[in-house]
């Protein structure tokens, strides 16, 4: 019976130490159960990141090519740009040099207007020199023969 007793007493301390135990392994069961639904949790948030994060890089390479397009085509307007100012440049220029030159040919023309001037009005004075001379010298003659007229009569 003593024995019993003690078998009894083992019985029943093994009983409360599986119950403690089934109860530890109650609440171990429950923390595993409160991290796995906190592990399942951070999986959906993550996988919730990693879908932000993989629409933010699309979106990122979209204004990317979009500012590459902005930019290529800003480049394209300035060269254009620069091309026209470039031409237009080159077209004054010209019209300059046409406008020297036509301007020179001017100055020629006129030049030798004002000689061929000066020469004829001088060729116009010397013969009118010539004229007048020519008048004194009938006028002269003219009162010779008058005198001589009178001094016969």
């Amino acid at each position: 019976q003593e024995e019993k007793k003690q078998l009894t007493l083992k019985v029943e301390e093994l009983e409360r130490k599986l119950e403690s135990t089934n109860a530890q392994n109650i609440e171990f069961l429950q923390v595993i159960a409160k991290r796995e639904e906190s592990i399942h949790q951070c999986q959906l948030r993550l996988e919730e990141k990693s879908r932000e994060c993989s629409s933010l890089a699309r979106q990122l390479e979209m204004a990317i090519e979009d500012a590459k397009k902005q930019v290529e085509q800003a480049r394209d307007r300035a060269v254009s740009r620069e091309r026209a100012a470039q031409s237009k440049m080159l077209d004054l220029e010209t019209q300059l040099s046409r406008n020297k030159t036509e301007l020179n040919q001017l100055h020629r023309s006129k030049e030798d207007a004002e000689r061929r001037y000066e020469s004829r009005l001088q060729d116009l004075r010397d013969r009118l020199e010539q004229s007048e001379s020519t008048n004194r010298s009938m006028q002269n003659y003219v009162q010779f023969l008058k005198s001589s007229y009178d001094n016969v009569f």
